[in-house]
């Protein structure tokens, strides 16, 4: 994959034209502000007197109705959550894209699993930055940027690259580098990270390692700073410089003990799990599961959250950071 950079894109595309952000959530308020920032006409459309109305009027940024924020706008980038996008898109956004609007996302998932289907003579087009929206404001502040995904759904206009490149060029994603994709690609892989490795993977790690601490007797309070607090000084060696720069920081001991128990986790058995569960996402399953869940009310959800605010390591974890956050 080719990395883009500052070389390969401008604003140009952008000019004499106005970006209607839906949601302004902790990505819509990053991404309307580094637009904003930059010189682009942005807008945002929320609920009149409402929370994200009342932000983005303090941050300085034109407000309306989700509506005629969708009628405005030439662009028109949704930044809600996943489980609403089809129900706004249908009542506020489908009736005010006309041929020669472009649709974008940060996210594929609303396009990749039919939910949304973008009417003809619409670019369609994907800016997703690689990072959560508080730290691509604070690198932009910086004058910097976070990397990022772009990809094209639909080319009608057959300059759909040019406008995602232009909003990642403002947004400064092209300082940090941006890689060109597929929404499939994009899609299928978030899901996948998140549920095998960056949230569910480490959560079950960490709940595994500390039930077995406790289990076997070993003080609660340890087992947390061992298998839940220390986490983060590791993961940041790992993303500063990679897994072998993580083993050159850490002993002798913990590099000798960790590699060896790498292939315990890392074995046919496992694997064998995260290929169902990619199958899973990619077949439809998951996002099938979730949106069924979300019609309903979330029981399943509420259940799994009630669950995990109940297990030791949130009872203990509680007690061990009141400990250290005293005033």
């Amino acid at each position: 994959m080719k990395l883009l950079t500052e070389k390969d894109a401008s604003v140009d595309a952008l000019q004499g034209k106005t970006i209607a952000i839906i949601g302004y959530g902790a990505q819509g308020r990053a991404q309307a502000i580094m637009l904003h920032s930059s010189g682009i006409d942005v807008v945002v459309g929320c609920r009149e007197n409402g929370p994200s109305d009342t932000c983005a009027q303090k941050d300085g940024i034109e407000t309306m109705s989700i509506a005629d924020a969708a009628a405005k706008g030439d662009i028109v980038h949704i930044l809600l959550p996943d489980e609403i996008q089809k129900t706004v898109y249908e009542r506020d956004i489908l009736p005010h894209l006309t041929p020669g609007k472009t649709l974008s996302f940060s996210h594929g998932f609303n396009i990749i699993f039919n939910r949304i289907t973008p009417p003809a003579g619409v670019d369609v087009i994907m800016v997703a930055p690689k990072a959560p929206g508080t730290e691509e404001l604070k690198e932009y502040q910086k004058g910097f940027g976070v990397p990022a995904l772009i990809a094209i759904d639909a080319d009608a206009s057959g300059t759909a690259k040019d406008t995602a490149l232009a909003m990642a060029h403002a947004m400064h994603f092209t300082r940090a580098g941006v890689l060109e994709c597929s929404f499939g690609d994009e899609t299928y892989e978030d899901l996948f990270g998140e549920q095998a490795v960056l949230c569910g993977g480490t959560v079950g790690l960490i709940k595994a390692g500390f039930e077995t601490l406790t289990e076997a007797g070993y003080p609660p309070e340890m087992a947390y700073f061992e298998c839940l607090h220390e986490l983060k000084l590791i993961v940041d060696l790992i993303y500063e410089g990679g897994i072998e720069h993580m083993y050159d920081v850490v002993s002798n001991t913990a590099e000798f003990g960790g590699r060896c128990f790498e292939d315990k986790v890392n074995n046919p058995a496992m694997k064998a799990i995260m290929k169902e569960t990619l199958k899973n996402i990619e077949s439809g399953d998951f996002a099938k599961k979730w949106m069924d869940d979300y019609v309903a009310g979330m029981p399943l959800m509420k259940k799994m959250r009630e669950e995990s605010k109940k297990h030791i390591i949130e009872t203990e974890g509680a007690k061990v950071r009141a400990l250290f956050h005293k005033e």
